[in-house]
């Protein structure tokens, strides 16, 4: 394995602690049990959805741009800093929103989205520069797996001062606050490798005036990437099934909290959790080998619907730990094989501009299944039905994925 390639997973390892303190965690229950308690529980799940809805959109509008002028010479990686900054910095900004200020939470909560987003689009992109393509799938898998390793260790850090917050003599809100610096913290530091050694090996030449030739080239994508067959197929299967996956991703404690399940286990369980997610990230990149990406995808979409239908029906803790043990076989595999997959159909010296739809395609999916939660849940006054619509995303992603015309050259088939 070369250093750029260890650099490009460990940012993994980095930014992973944000997602599961931030995005699926400590922050959500801690929004639910103290930011919003005020707030009935359908309410503040509505606006948790929103927040995540209006972030999404955000970064779905500047993809496709900034991934255009990120192909030009010296940009990605510019981009990419300054994205992953404003994701630490405001993530950090967390510690000081008070109880009852959960309009300021959940502004900040949307600018640690934005930046969260926005320099995964470099940092996906930047596959094409670290590997070649028949490791691509082993790397993303290696990248999501090693990336569970990583966020268990802020995460039983910031557990063990939440739940023992004595030893270092505070109180549980506070504990609570600290973790947030505490995620910041580790993003950051293990973000350096990538910044000092992954480097940008395909691009495109400046021009005189980037920002009008990058208008004109994202013009010319959108008119002409009906001709790509492959990639255009596959963004919209994927628009619908890693939707799914989102939603799931960012709504998990919230839901789990409206349907009784007490926060601490909840905390317990996504712990561990990640124990279980790292072995079947690996696996499913070493299943891809054998029965390649497209039919591993297709085994987690289907398993996903099933993981919709029983979170209707669920309500113990017990339950939840099922359906969480569900979730995370399945999770890092379907979105480290989707990364791979795209990965080996675009042109390098574009990957920039092809990644900027990528994730257009799955940030502007990410609005809507949020926001089904969020009106069914307002609307019914029950999450169960939000929860159970995302079953149709999956199997409409799993009906358009296997239309795929998938080039045999592309070894993703």
């Amino acid at each position: 394995m070369t250093k750029q390639e260890r650099s490009w997973i460990l940012y993994d390892w980095a930014n992973s602690a944000y997602s599961i303190a931030i995005t699926t965690a400590i922050l959500p229950l801690y929004f639910k049990d103290v930011i919003a308690v005020s707030l009935a529980p359908s309410l503040s799940t509505a606006y948790w959805g929103y927040a995540n809805a209006i972030g999404t959109l955000l970064i779905s509008i500047l993809a496709p741009f900034l991934g255009t002028v990120a192909d030009y010479q010296g940009y990605k990686k510019k981009f990419f800093l300054s994205f992953m900054l404003l994701g630490t910095l405001s993530t950090g900004l967390l510690y000081f929103v008070q109880p009852g200020q959960w309009q300021l939470c959940v502004i900040i909560y949307i600018l640690t989205a934005l930046g969260f987003a926005g320099a995964n689009i470099f940092y996906d992109s930047f596959i094409t520069d670290i590997t070649v393509p028949e490791n691509m799938d082993w790397i993303s898998s290696l990248g999501y797996g090693f990336g569970y390793i990583g966020s268990t260790i802020p995460f039983i850090i910031s557990l063990l001062i939440i739940m023992n917050p004595q030893i270092i003599g505070t109180d549980g809100l506070q504990a609570t606050r600290l973790s947030f610096l505490l995620t910041a913290s580790w993003w950051f530091v293990f973000s350096i490798p990538m910044m000092k050694n992954v480097h940008q090996n395909y691009y495109i030449d400046k021009e005189p005036r980037p920002l009008r030739g990058a208008f004109l080239r994202l013009k010319k994508t959108m008119v002409n990437i009906s001709k790509h067959k492959s990639i255009f197929m596959f963004l919209i299967a994927y628009f619908f099934y890693i939707d799914g996956v989102d939603t799931i991703i960012k709504m998990a404690t919230v839901y789990g909290s409206d349907v009784g399940i007490e926060s601490k286990d909840m905390l317990v369980i996504l712990l561990v959790s990640q124990f279980v997610a790292f072995p079947f990230a690996i696996l499913f990149g070493k299943l891809a080998k054998r029965f390649s990406a497209r039919t591993m995808i297709s085994f987690a979409i289907i398993l996903y619907v099933f993981i919709c239908i029983f979170a209707y029906f669920m309500d113990t803790a017990f339950e939840f730990w099922v359906l969480t043990m569900l979730v995370m076989t399945s999770q890092g595999g379907i979105q480290a094989l989707s990364r791979s997959f795209f990965g080996k159909m675009v042109p390098k010296e574009n990957s920039n501009e092809f990644f900027g739809f990528y994730n257009i395609f799955g940030k502007f999916a990410a609005i809507m299944g949020p926001l089904l939660v969020g009106v069914f849940s307002q609307i019914t006054g029950d999450s169960r039905i939000g929860i159970l619509s995302i079953a149709l995303l999956f199997l409409i992603g799993f009906v358009l994925f296997r239309r795929i015309p998938v080039p045999s050259a592309d070894n993703v088939a």
